[in-house]
């Protein structure tokens, strides 16, 4: 008995070992779970599927990014296997916002310039049937931090950017108390624990993105909502037939 606690201790101890390391080199590796069914199969049902049925949205008017403000970056974990789900989801390392959300989003990199940093993009519009599977891969007790396709996610509506930091002397990605896309307690927006320069820049970004009609999702401190987000319509369109405005 003692020899199997012993075992089993080693482990878990083992495991927490990986687990740690995954969580804080953001730059090179995510967060995993383990999907209940092929991804393959996930992605032919999510495809198959319809989004919910909405009236009286306002007219959608996505704009690409970074051909409205070049400064900011992109790493868009879905478009390579460095997500949660280790697969890709985008054929396109691409960011859409509604105009607005843009614009706003381009005004905070302007005011994040002046301590040394600039946004790095994530992930921000993101088609529904990929929300879908998110959600039927995700297990029940982490649910919290993937969106219920039945009401659709305000990436959907493209509204909603996932966000880090970057440094502007050496152009790499800031670290913050979790790394993107942790399914944890680390990535709260409040988590207390972590060191104290990673928390000051992960409450920078939150603080200036408030300044400019953001929210911050209460389990993911990269999540930000803009004001009004569900006056836009869900949007299931892929990237490859998005060709937006910027003008």
């Amino acid at each position: 008995m003692k020899r199997t606690l012993l075992v089993a201790g080693s482990h878990v101890l083992f495991a927490l070992a990986l687990f740690a390391q995954t969580a804080t080199d953001a730059s090179r590796q995510s967060f995993h779970i383990t999907p209940p069914k092929p991804v393959e199969e996930l992605r032919r049902e999510a495809l198959q599927a319809q989004p919910p049925v909405e009236k009286g949205k306002r007219k959608s008017d996505l704009v690409e990014v970074v051909k409205l403000n070049p400064a900011i970056k992109l790493d868009i974990r879905y478009a390579s296997d460095n997500n949660f789900m280790g697969t890709p989801f985008y054929s396109q390392a691409r960011a859409f916002l509604q105009r607005p959300a843009a614009e706003a989003l381009s005004a905070a990199n302007g005011d994040l310039l002046a301590h040394g940093y600039g946004i790095l993009i994530h992930d921000a519009y993101r088609p529904w049937y990929v929300t879908k599977m998110f959600w039927d891969a995700t297990p029940e007790d982490k649910k919290r931090f993937v969106a219920d396709p039945a009401e659709g996610s305000k990436h959907n509506r493209g509204c909603a950017a996932d966000v880090s930091l970057y440094d502007l002397k050496t152009g790499k990605e800031a670290v913050m108390p979790s790394g993107y896309d942790e399914m944890s307690e680390r990535a709260y927006p409040n988590y207390t624990g972590g060191a104290p320069d990673e928390r000051s820049r992960r409450d920078l970004l939150r603080t200036v993105m408030e300044q400019h009609d953001f929210t911050v999702y209460e389990f993911e401190w990269w999540h930000f909502d803009y004001k009004d987000c569900v006056s836009w319509p869900i949007g299931n369109v892929p990237f490859e037939k998005l060709n937006p405005k910027t003008e």
